[in-house]
């Protein structure tokens, strides 16, 4: 399993921070690796609701299909699934004098004959994460304020 997680400060307020997040389909502003993200359910983003996924990693696509599966007050987990991977995206959000706190915990196990590439991804992984640290405190510190 890869497990990558970083920790990092942000100018907005816990609520506007989770109000942004919890539509992953945002993550095509935040997350680097996002090409696209597009919800395939309706109504009120909830824990059960679901996106299409489409990432690029190491110039190769790969879609999966990602739910809400916790939502509360600082914490949103999202688990993400397609025939050869697994991925839980935990982010949470505390507050903090100047704004929030995120931590943004990301899980990526592969299955089958996907699994023997782990160990040489975690890298790759890690340097996702940081660049993943700098766009979405970058776009998070660019929204208004609520």
């Amino acid at each position: 399993m890869i497990d990558v997680e970083r920790t990092f400060e942000v100018r907005q307020p816990v609520s506007v921070v989770v109000d942004y997040l919890k539509d992953f389909s945002r993550a095509e502003e935040w997350d680097p690796g996002t090409k696209s993200c597009t919800r395939t359910d309706s109504g009120p983003v909830q824990v059960g609701s679901t996106w299409h996924n489409v990432s690029v990693f190491k110039g190769k696509e790969t879609e999966l299909e990602y739910r809400l599966a916790e939502f509360d007050t600082g914490r949103l987990r999202f688990q993400g699934e397609n025939k050869t991977a697994s991925s839980t995206d935990t982010i949470t959000v505390q507050a903090t004098d100047t704004g929030s706190a995120i931590t943004y915990h990301a899980q990526i196990e592969f299955h089958g004959l996907a699994k023997l590439a782990t160990p040489f991804l975690k890298s790759e992984f890690e340097e996702l994460g940081d660049k993943t640290v700098a766009q979405m405190t970058s776009v998070i510190n660019g929204l208004p304020r609520a």
